[in-house]
């Protein structure tokens, strides 16, 4: 199977289990790998037959930019159910993480595959 990949997309959301942090935004990076052929439009040369990595981008900007989740694990979860309703059948890992959630770590974060 093919992989389609989105690094190091980065937005600011409201995370946290602490008082401060459900008042202040704190950026949040992802990135994901999408198991998804790419023959069709290797084929073809035609953008419908790719995987929309731009709208994918887009709407998971709004939705962790709108969302006040505790825990990384709740938002992650909620980020990939957020896709599987656009492409039900696509295997979607996702690497979510806080950077410098965590003093003397320079990242903080869960690897999900769903």
């Amino acid at each position: 199977m093919d992989k389609v990949f989105i690094k190091d997309l980065r937005a600011q959301a409201i995370i946290g289990i602490f008082d401060w942090e459900r008042e202040v935004r704190q950026e949040i990076k992802m990135d994901f790998e999408f198991d998804f052929s790419c023959l069709k439009a290797a084929k073809s040369d035609d953008i419908k037959d790719a995987l929309d990595y731009k709208s994918i981008a887009k709407k998971v900007i709004a939705f962790v930019e709108g969302s006040k989740y505790k825990l990384i694990e709740s938002l992650g979860e909620n980020i990939i159910k957020l896709i599987k309703k656009d492409f039900p059948d696509l295997k979607i890992t996702l690497t979510i993480s806080k950077p410098g959630a965590l003093r003397g770590a320079k990242d903080v974060g869960i690897i999900l595959s769903r």
